[in-house]
Protein backbone atom coordinates (compact mmCIF):
# COMPACT_ATOMS: atom_id res chain seq x y z
CA UNK A 1 0.00 0.00 0.00
CA UNK A 2 1.40 3.49 -0.47
CA UNK A 3 1.91 5.91 2.04
CA UNK A 4 -0.72 8.88 2.59
CA UNK A 5 0.52 11.92 0.70
CA UNK A 6 0.26 15.51 0.99
CA UNK A 7 -1.23 17.78 -2.42
CA UNK A 8 2.16 18.42 -3.78
CA UNK A 9 3.62 14.73 -3.35
CA UNK A 10 0.05 13.56 -5.29
CA UNK A 11 0.28 16.00 -7.86
CA UNK A 12 4.25 15.72 -8.52
CA UNK A 13 3.30 11.85 -8.56
CA UNK A 14 0.96 12.27 -11.20
CA UNK A 15 3.39 14.56 -13.55
CA UNK A 16 6.06 12.71 -13.40
CA UNK A 17 3.90 9.53 -14.61
CA UNK A 18 3.88 7.86 -11.59
CA UNK A 19 0.80 6.01 -9.04
CA UNK A 20 0.06 8.29 -5.96
CA UNK A 21 -1.65 7.13 -3.24
CA UNK A 22 -5.33 8.46 -4.50
CA UNK A 23 -6.55 10.74 -7.03
CA UNK A 24 -4.83 14.15 -6.29
CA UNK A 25 -7.62 17.35 -5.90
CA UNK A 26 -6.78 20.91 -6.76
CA UNK A 27 -9.00 22.97 -7.09
CA UNK A 28 -9.15 26.98 -8.52
CA UNK A 29 -11.25 29.26 -5.33
CA UNK A 30 -10.09 33.01 -6.91
CA UNK A 31 -13.35 33.67 -7.98
CA UNK A 32 -15.02 32.78 -5.06
CA UNK A 33 -12.46 34.16 -2.48
CA UNK A 34 -13.08 37.00 -4.43
CA UNK A 35 -16.52 37.56 -4.29
CA UNK A 36 -16.02 36.83 -0.16
CA UNK A 37 -13.61 39.39 -0.09
CA UNK A 38 -16.48 41.90 -2.01
CA UNK A 39 -18.89 40.80 0.83
CA UNK A 40 -17.21 41.35 3.64
CA UNK A 41 -16.75 37.84 4.51
CA UNK A 42 -12.85 37.95 3.95
CA UNK A 43 -10.68 40.97 4.55
CA UNK A 44 -9.59 42.58 1.89
CA UNK A 45 -6.53 41.27 0.03
CA UNK A 46 -6.96 37.60 2.22
CA UNK A 47 -5.18 36.19 -1.69
CA UNK A 48 -2.22 38.35 -0.99
CA UNK A 49 -1.99 37.00 1.97
CA UNK A 50 -0.27 33.53 4.15
CA UNK A 51 -3.66 32.88 5.28
CA UNK A 52 -4.94 32.35 2.13
CA UNK A 53 -3.01 29.08 1.80
CA UNK A 54 -3.98 28.24 5.07
CA UNK A 55 -7.38 28.48 4.02
CA UNK A 56 -6.82 25.85 1.24
CA UNK A 57 -5.65 23.86 3.48
CA UNK A 58 -8.31 23.95 6.04
CA UNK A 59 -10.87 23.29 3.17
CA UNK A 60 -8.60 20.36 2.12
CA UNK A 61 -8.25 21.35 -1.46
CA UNK A 62 -4.95 21.26 -3.50
CA UNK A 63 -3.25 24.50 -4.70
CA UNK A 64 -1.23 25.03 -8.48
CA UNK A 65 -3.57 28.35 -10.61
CA UNK A 66 -1.84 31.69 -9.26
CA UNK A 67 -3.09 33.20 -12.31
CA UNK A 68 0.49 34.75 -12.14
CA UNK A 69 2.33 35.87 -15.41
CA UNK A 70 6.39 36.32 -13.95
CA UNK A 71 7.11 39.43 -16.01
CA UNK A 72 6.16 42.91 -16.13
CA UNK A 73 4.84 44.71 -19.26
CA UNK A 74 5.78 47.90 -19.84
CA UNK A 75 5.53 50.22 -23.19
CA UNK A 76 7.85 53.23 -25.09
CA UNK A 77 7.14 56.70 -24.19
CA UNK A 78 4.91 57.55 -27.35
CA UNK A 79 1.99 55.32 -25.96
CA UNK A 80 -0.21 57.01 -23.47
CA UNK A 81 -3.08 54.80 -21.10
CA UNK A 82 -5.85 56.22 -20.29
CA UNK A 83 -8.59 54.74 -17.68
CA UNK A 84 -11.88 55.94 -17.05
CA UNK A 85 -15.09 54.84 -14.68
CA UNK A 86 -19.00 55.85 -15.67
CA UNK A 87 -21.17 54.10 -13.10
CA UNK A 88 -20.68 50.72 -14.39
CA UNK A 89 -18.54 51.35 -17.25
CA UNK A 90 -14.92 51.41 -17.53
CA UNK A 91 -13.42 52.50 -20.58
CA UNK A 92 -9.39 52.22 -21.36
CA UNK A 93 -8.38 53.98 -23.94
CA UNK A 94 -4.37 53.59 -25.74
CA UNK A 95 -3.12 56.61 -27.73
CA UNK A 96 -0.38 55.49 -29.75
CA UNK A 97 1.38 57.63 -32.90
CA UNK A 98 -0.55 54.55 -34.94
CA UNK A 99 -4.30 55.49 -34.03
CA UNK A 100 -6.07 54.97 -30.39
CA UNK A 101 -7.46 51.85 -29.57
CA UNK A 102 -10.36 51.91 -27.00
CA UNK A 103 -12.00 49.21 -24.87
CA UNK A 104 -15.09 49.47 -22.75
CA UNK A 105 -16.70 46.96 -20.13
CA UNK A 106 -19.90 46.86 -17.89
CA UNK A 107 -19.24 45.98 -13.90
CA UNK A 108 -22.27 43.38 -13.26
CA UNK A 109 -22.21 43.10 -9.58
CA UNK A 110 -24.81 40.50 -9.03
CA UNK A 111 -21.66 38.15 -10.38
CA UNK A 112 -18.64 39.70 -9.06
CA UNK A 113 -17.63 40.02 -12.63
CA UNK A 114 -17.08 42.12 -15.76
CA UNK A 115 -17.96 41.49 -19.45
CA UNK A 116 -16.60 43.48 -22.62
CA UNK A 117 -18.94 46.05 -24.19
CA UNK A 118 -16.62 47.43 -26.74
CA UNK A 119 -13.27 45.42 -27.91
CA UNK A 120 -9.84 47.17 -28.55
CA UNK A 121 -9.69 45.85 -31.86
CA UNK A 122 -12.81 45.92 -34.59
CA UNK A 123 -11.10 47.10 -37.63
CA UNK A 124 -8.35 46.77 -40.08
CA UNK A 125 -7.37 50.31 -38.75
CA UNK A 126 -7.47 48.88 -35.27
CA UNK A 127 -4.67 46.31 -36.65
CA UNK A 128 -2.31 49.59 -37.42
CA UNK A 129 -2.67 50.82 -33.89
CA UNK A 130 -2.12 47.45 -32.53
CA UNK A 131 0.75 46.82 -34.24
CA UNK A 132 2.07 49.17 -33.13
CA UNK A 133 1.32 49.06 -29.83
CA UNK A 134 2.43 45.57 -30.04
CA UNK A 135 6.11 46.72 -31.19
CA UNK A 136 6.70 49.41 -28.44
CA UNK A 137 6.05 46.58 -25.93
CA UNK A 138 8.91 45.48 -23.45
CA UNK A 139 9.05 42.87 -20.96
CA UNK A 140 10.89 42.38 -17.63
CA UNK A 141 11.63 39.31 -15.15
CA UNK A 142 9.06 39.95 -12.35
CA UNK A 143 10.19 36.74 -10.43
CA UNK A 144 10.34 38.06 -6.62
CA UNK A 145 5.99 36.69 -6.51
CA UNK A 146 6.89 33.02 -7.64
CA UNK A 147 9.50 33.20 -4.85
CA UNK A 148 7.20 34.00 -2.19
CA UNK A 149 4.74 31.53 -3.70
CA UNK A 150 6.91 28.82 -3.34
CA UNK A 151 7.53 29.53 0.34
CA UNK A 152 4.21 29.37 1.06
CA UNK A 153 2.40 26.55 -0.86
CA UNK A 154 4.93 24.18 0.48
CA UNK A 155 2.92 20.98 0.71
CA UNK A 156 -0.13 22.55 -0.72
CA UNK A 157 0.54 21.99 -4.83
CA UNK A 158 3.08 23.25 -7.13
CA UNK A 159 4.63 26.84 -8.45
CA UNK A 160 2.48 27.54 -12.18
CA UNK A 161 3.22 30.22 -13.98
CA UNK A 162 1.38 31.89 -17.19
CA UNK A 163 3.07 32.41 -20.46
CA UNK A 164 1.42 34.47 -22.68
CA UNK A 165 -2.04 33.12 -24.86
CA UNK A 166 -0.97 32.19 -28.44
CA UNK A 167 -1.54 35.55 -30.71
CA UNK A 168 -4.95 33.91 -32.23
CA UNK A 169 -6.44 33.51 -28.62
CA UNK A 170 -4.83 37.24 -27.51
CA UNK A 171 -7.71 38.18 -30.24
CA UNK A 172 -10.61 35.93 -29.78
CA UNK A 173 -10.37 36.26 -26.51
CA UNK A 174 -9.02 39.43 -25.08
CA UNK A 175 -8.48 41.80 -27.50
CA UNK A 176 -10.99 41.42 -30.65
CA UNK A 177 -13.47 38.85 -29.85
CA UNK A 178 -14.70 35.90 -32.48
CA UNK A 179 -17.13 37.83 -34.29
CA UNK A 180 -14.51 40.48 -35.44
CA UNK A 181 -11.49 37.70 -35.71
CA UNK A 182 -13.97 36.01 -38.21
CA UNK A 183 -14.04 39.52 -40.47
CA UNK A 184 -11.03 40.61 -39.98
CA UNK A 185 -9.66 36.99 -41.21
CA UNK A 186 -12.11 37.18 -44.16
CA UNK A 187 -11.33 40.76 -45.60
CA UNK A 188 -7.83 41.64 -44.49
CA UNK A 189 -6.36 38.50 -44.78
CA UNK A 190 -2.71 39.59 -45.24
CA UNK A 191 -2.98 42.04 -42.95
CA UNK A 192 -4.62 39.80 -40.36
CA UNK A 193 -1.74 36.96 -40.61
CA UNK A 194 0.71 39.97 -40.86
CA UNK A 195 -0.17 41.30 -37.14
CA UNK A 196 -0.21 37.18 -35.61
CA UNK A 197 3.79 37.31 -36.43
CA UNK A 198 4.00 41.05 -35.04
CA UNK A 199 2.25 40.09 -31.50
CA UNK A 200 4.10 36.30 -31.49
CA UNK A 201 7.83 37.72 -31.93
CA UNK A 202 6.87 39.75 -28.71
CA UNK A 203 4.65 36.75 -27.26
CA UNK A 204 7.81 35.01 -27.52
CA UNK A 205 9.96 37.08 -25.42
CA UNK A 206 7.29 36.85 -22.84
CA UNK A 207 6.89 33.20 -23.04
CA UNK A 208 10.80 32.74 -22.56
CA UNK A 209 11.00 35.37 -19.18
CA UNK A 210 7.96 32.77 -17.70
CA UNK A 211 10.04 29.45 -18.98
CA UNK A 212 12.80 30.77 -17.25
CA UNK A 213 11.00 32.03 -14.24
CA UNK A 214 11.48 29.08 -10.73
CA UNK A 215 8.00 27.83 -11.70
CA UNK A 216 7.93 24.14 -12.04
CA UNK A 217 4.77 24.33 -14.32
CA UNK A 218 3.77 26.56 -17.16
CA UNK A 219 0.27 27.13 -18.53
CA UNK A 220 -0.67 28.86 -22.16
CA UNK A 221 -3.86 29.72 -21.04
CA UNK A 222 -5.56 29.86 -23.67
CA UNK A 223 -9.30 29.83 -22.34
CA UNK A 224 -10.45 27.75 -25.43
CA UNK A 225 -13.78 26.51 -26.71
CA UNK A 226 -14.70 24.87 -29.29
CA UNK A 227 -17.75 26.12 -30.34
CA UNK A 228 -15.40 29.50 -30.83
CA UNK A 229 -12.30 28.28 -32.47
CA UNK A 230 -12.98 25.03 -34.16
CA UNK A 231 -10.06 23.17 -36.09
CA UNK A 232 -9.51 24.98 -39.14
CA UNK A 233 -8.31 27.90 -37.04
CA UNK A 234 -6.99 25.62 -34.25
CA UNK A 235 -4.39 24.30 -37.09
CA UNK A 236 -3.61 27.25 -39.22
CA UNK A 237 -2.67 29.92 -36.28
CA UNK A 238 -2.44 28.17 -32.79
CA UNK A 239 -0.78 24.51 -33.22
CA UNK A 240 2.56 25.62 -34.19
CA UNK A 241 2.64 28.09 -31.40
CA UNK A 242 1.61 25.73 -28.94
CA UNK A 243 4.08 23.27 -29.91
CA UNK A 244 7.08 25.28 -29.93
CA UNK A 245 6.39 26.35 -26.21
CA UNK A 246 5.14 22.91 -25.50
CA UNK A 247 8.80 21.93 -26.76
CA UNK A 248 10.85 24.46 -24.96
CA UNK A 249 8.92 23.98 -21.48
CA UNK A 250 9.94 20.39 -21.91
CA UNK A 251 13.19 21.19 -22.79
CA UNK A 252 13.42 23.37 -19.63
CA UNK A 253 12.38 20.17 -17.53
CA UNK A 254 9.18 21.41 -17.11
CA UNK A 255 5.72 20.63 -17.34
CA UNK A 256 3.59 22.28 -19.64
CA UNK A 257 -0.23 22.96 -19.35
CA UNK A 258 -3.25 24.56 -21.36
CA UNK A 259 -6.37 25.70 -19.71
CA UNK A 260 -9.58 24.57 -21.57
CA UNK A 261 -12.54 25.84 -19.74
CA UNK A 262 -15.53 25.18 -22.48
CA UNK A 263 -16.67 23.09 -25.10
CA UNK A 264 -14.51 19.57 -25.89
CA UNK A 265 -15.69 17.54 -28.50
CA UNK A 266 -14.78 19.65 -31.75
CA UNK A 267 -10.99 20.25 -30.80
CA UNK A 268 -10.01 17.56 -27.29
CA UNK A 269 -8.41 15.11 -30.01
CA UNK A 270 -6.37 18.00 -31.74
CA UNK A 271 -4.67 19.91 -28.37
CA UNK A 272 -4.25 16.25 -27.06
CA UNK A 273 -1.82 15.88 -29.80
CA UNK A 274 0.19 19.15 -29.68
CA UNK A 275 1.82 17.19 -26.79
CA UNK A 276 0.53 19.18 -23.39
CA UNK A 277 1.78 17.42 -20.08
CA UNK A 278 -1.64 18.53 -18.64
CA UNK A 279 -5.46 19.30 -20.70
CA UNK A 280 -7.11 21.27 -17.62
CA UNK A 281 -10.36 22.86 -16.57
CA UNK A 282 -12.15 20.01 -18.63
CA UNK A 283 -15.72 20.60 -18.01
CA UNK A 284 -17.77 17.10 -18.58
CA UNK A 285 -21.30 16.70 -19.27
CA UNK A 286 -23.88 17.14 -17.95
CA UNK A 287 -22.71 20.98 -18.13
CA UNK A 288 -19.84 19.80 -21.18
CA UNK A 289 -20.64 18.09 -24.06
CA UNK A 290 -18.53 14.74 -23.27
CA UNK A 291 -18.81 12.70 -20.44
CA UNK A 292 -15.69 12.17 -18.41
CA UNK A 293 -15.35 8.56 -19.32
CA UNK A 294 -15.61 9.48 -23.31
CA UNK A 295 -12.47 11.82 -22.73
CA UNK A 296 -9.94 9.76 -22.81
CA UNK A 297 -10.88 7.74 -25.95
CA UNK A 298 -10.44 11.01 -27.61
CA UNK A 299 -7.06 12.50 -25.92
CA UNK A 300 -5.18 8.90 -26.78
CA UNK A 301 -2.87 7.60 -23.49
CA UNK A 302 -0.99 11.28 -23.67
CA UNK A 303 -1.89 14.08 -21.72
CA UNK A 304 -3.01 13.82 -17.89
CA UNK A 305 -6.65 15.19 -17.97
CA UNK A 306 -7.47 17.55 -15.26
CA UNK A 307 -10.95 18.71 -14.36
CA UNK A 308 -14.18 16.92 -13.77
CA UNK A 309 -16.56 19.11 -11.02
CA UNK A 310 -18.57 21.61 -12.91
CA UNK A 311 -18.11 25.25 -10.65
CA UNK A 312 -22.31 24.94 -10.82
CA UNK A 313 -22.17 21.88 -8.87
CA UNK A 314 -20.90 24.33 -5.69
CA UNK A 315 -23.73 26.14 -5.49
CA UNK A 316 -27.57 25.60 -4.07
CA UNK A 317 -28.31 24.82 -7.87
CA UNK A 318 -27.38 21.31 -7.56
CA UNK A 319 -28.66 18.90 -4.57
CA UNK A 320 -26.19 17.32 -2.17
CA UNK A 321 -27.39 13.91 -3.32
CA UNK A 322 -26.21 14.66 -7.08
CA UNK A 323 -22.95 16.71 -6.06
CA UNK A 324 -21.90 13.61 -4.37
CA UNK A 325 -23.38 11.22 -7.47
CA UNK A 326 -21.30 13.40 -9.81
CA UNK A 327 -18.19 13.55 -7.31
CA UNK A 328 -18.01 9.50 -6.95
CA UNK A 329 -18.75 9.16 -11.07
CA UNK A 330 -15.73 11.03 -11.84
CA UNK A 331 -13.37 9.41 -9.06
CA UNK A 332 -14.79 6.12 -10.20
CA UNK A 333 -13.24 6.94 -13.85
CA UNK A 334 -10.21 8.56 -12.31
CA UNK A 335 -9.03 6.23 -10.29
CA UNK A 336 -8.48 3.36 -12.98
CA UNK A 337 -5.00 5.10 -14.19
CA UNK A 338 -3.16 7.53 -12.53
CA UNK A 339 -3.55 10.05 -15.22
CA UNK A 340 -6.68 12.31 -13.83
CA UNK A 341 -6.52 14.81 -11.51
CA UNK A 342 -9.86 15.98 -10.27
CA UNK A 343 -10.07 19.68 -10.26
CA UNK A 344 -12.74 22.35 -10.82
CA UNK A 345 -13.77 22.96 -14.31
CA UNK A 346 -13.26 25.68 -14.26
CA UNK A 347 -13.98 27.74 -10.35
CA UNK A 348 -15.89 27.90 -7.51
CA UNK A 349 -18.37 30.70 -8.32
CA UNK A 350 -19.60 33.33 -5.96
CA UNK A 351 -22.37 31.46 -4.65
CA UNK A 352 -20.30 28.22 -3.87
CA UNK A 353 -21.23 26.47 -0.74
CA UNK A 354 -18.17 25.96 2.13
CA UNK A 355 -19.44 22.52 2.57
CA UNK A 356 -19.25 21.65 -0.60
CA UNK A 357 -15.99 22.29 -1.38
CA UNK A 358 -14.92 20.52 1.54
CA UNK A 359 -16.95 17.58 1.02
CA UNK A 360 -14.59 16.90 -2.24
CA UNK A 361 -11.83 15.97 -0.02
CA UNK A 362 -13.90 13.16 2.07
CA UNK A 363 -15.16 11.47 -0.80
CA UNK A 364 -11.78 11.61 -2.64
CA UNK A 365 -10.27 10.01 0.21
CA UNK A 366 -13.16 7.70 0.01
CA UNK A 367 -13.66 6.89 -3.84
CA UNK A 368 -10.55 8.17 -4.89
CA UNK A 369 -7.99 5.10 -4.04
CA UNK A 370 -6.78 3.49 -6.79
Amino acid sequence: MIPAMNDRERILTILKGEQPDRVPWLGDLTYWAGALEARGKLPRGFQGTREWYDWHRGLGVGFYLQGYEPYRTLYDDPIQMKSENHGNIFRKTIHTPAGDLTEESTCLPESFTSAPTRRLVRNRRDLVALRYLVTHTRYEPDYAEAQRRADLVKDLGVILCYTPKSPFMQLVALLAGIESVVELVSDVTEEFEETLEVMEAKSDEAAAIAVNSSAECLMIPENLSSEVVGPNFFEKYMRRYQEKWVRRIREAGKFSFIHIDGTLRGLLRQEASVGFTVLEALTPAPVGDIAMSDMRPLAGPGPILWGGIPGSYFTPLVSDAEFDRHVIEMLAVMRQEPRYVLGVADQVPPDGLKRRVRRVAVLADQYGRY
